[in-house]
This record gives C-alpha cells, structure tokens and sequence, in this order.
C-alpha cells in the first residue's frame, strides 16, 4: 500500500496524529530528500515518542521521479510505501501525483492524508472574498514562458496563488506593479514559523513596505481580475507589450478559441 503523508511547513506541533501513526508502521519512506526527512522523524522521537519499524529511505525528487516510477513493479506496494516532501502536502508543487496514478493504473491500494498546505493558508489569510481560486506554484523563471504564465496568473478571473523564492519576489511585484498597478496582492511570509509575516495592499505599496524584508519563503496571493465576462478584450490584450504566443492563451482563454490556431490567426495578422 502507498500513503502520502504531509509534514508541517515551519512548525513541528502541526503534525498529525495519523501521520504519526503512518510513519511509525512505514517499511519503505520515499523521500523528496532523505536527510530533511531523518531530520524530521528524529524531532518526532524526541518530542513525540515515535517509534518507527526501521525504515528503507529511497530518494524520490523531481529530477527523479519519471525514472524511479519506470522502475517499478506492482510487488513494491506489498510492503507499507510511505512518501514525504519535504514540507506541505505531497503532490503540490512536489512529487507524488504521479506515485498515485501508477496505482491507480495497477489497482494498487493507496490513501492520501490531510495536512498543512500553504497555498491553502495563504489563500484563506488573504481575506479576498473571491472564494473560487486558480493555484499556480512556482512560474518560469524567464522569456517568453514566465511572461505568458504571468499574464495567464494575472488575467484569469480567479483569485490566483503562487510560490516565490525571495530571489525574485522583487522582480514579480516590479512586474505586477506595471501590468496591474491598482490591484491588490497578499504576501505570506515563513507561514507557521516564527518570523511569519502578513503584508497586504497593491504592487507597488509593497515594494516600499517590504524593502529589506525580502527573505525566507513566500506565498503570493493575487486579487481576483473581471475575468471572464468582464470588459476585457482582445483588442485589450493585443494593446500590451507581450509575446504573441502569451497574447494568444489569453486571448485563447478569453473566448475558448483553440491556442494554437489563435497563435497561428495572430502571426498571419
């Protein structure tokens, strides 16, 4: 059988109590890296008494992961499989959708444990009423990539999260400060530890808030735009200063055109 177990995102007394009881009867623990999780079952021994069957600790990451799964075979998931990331719920922005559809394919029982997420907690301590949400994790870093995601995040309809490493958290508010300068962003801060921090109010408000204050790791909550049925065109979108290709999945969003034949129409015009 196969668990997916969360772990705490900052604080240790978040853990569950099924995730202590699955991780004591784990015979196998993949882990998104073996020395986080080690480092985790030897705080659960300390201050929870947990006692575990002595575990086989097999590395599964992201670089990994499609390797490992070619692998396998059904006779692997004869023992208790226990999967962590490093911190939150398995299968955002980490491994383990993936674990679960082998299982799915090959009738293997499997269950998924609730626990601490911080898309989740960031979403609900935005207080943006808009209760329908699009989640996006990390966008690409740069090119032509990061600007049609960025505009897809921004232009969505939805109350969208995302991840951000502190490296480039002034570089996503310097963007959403030019493409949409009276909308308002939340930004969680090391949710659960102990330098958690909250800040609220438009792009360019938080760039002065936060000058100095840019490290650690983030949430980004961004207010919901018109979205759909809005006053938003594609006059609109082919006004900003954006790639076709990004300019074509907007407009492609927007009317429910095919992206592809909207990218190919945009070249031809």
């Amino acid at each position: 059988m196969l668990s997916l177990v969360p772990t705490p995102i900052g604080n240790i007394a978040d853990i569950t109590l099924r995730t202590l009881e699955t991780l004591s009867r784990a015979e196998v623990l993949l882990c998104e890296d073996t020395r986080v999780t080690k480092k985790l079952l030897h705080l659960l021994k300390e201050r929870y008494d947990l006692t575990t069957n002595d575990p086989r600790f097999i590395s599964l990451h992201s670089h990994n992961e499609a390797d490992f799964i070619r692998t396998l075979t059904p006779d692997f998931f004869d023992r208790n499989v226990v999967y962590v990331s490093d911190a939150g719920m398995p299968g955002i922005s980490d491994p383990g959708q993936m674990l679960v559809r082998y299982c799915i394919d090959h009738g293997i029982a499997y269950d998924i444990l609730p626990g601490a997420n911080a898309a989740l907690t960031a979403f609900v301590a935005s207080g943006f009423v808009q209760t329908k949400m699009l989640f996006f994790g990390f966008l690409p870093h740069k090119g032509n990539d990061r600007s049609s995601a960025l505009q897809e995040a921004l232009f969505n309809g939805y109350t969208t999260v995302l991840y951000e490493a502190p490296t480039r958290l002034e570089k996503l508010l310097r963007e959403c400060a030019s493409a949409v300068p009276e909308r308002h962003l939340f930004l969680a801060k090391e949710i659960t530890k102990k330098y958690q921090r909250f800040y609220r109010g438009t792009a360019s408000q938080l760039l002065q808030e936060m000058h100095g204050e840019i490290r650690g790791e983030w949430v980004v909550v961004i207010e919901a735009s018109e979205g759909k049925g809005s006053s938003l065109s594609e006059a609109d979108i082919l006004s900003l200063d954006i790639p076709k290709k990004a300019a074509s999945k907007l407009i492609a969003r927007l009317t429910g055109e095919n992206p592809k034949e909207c990218y190919t129409r945009l070249l031809k015009s």
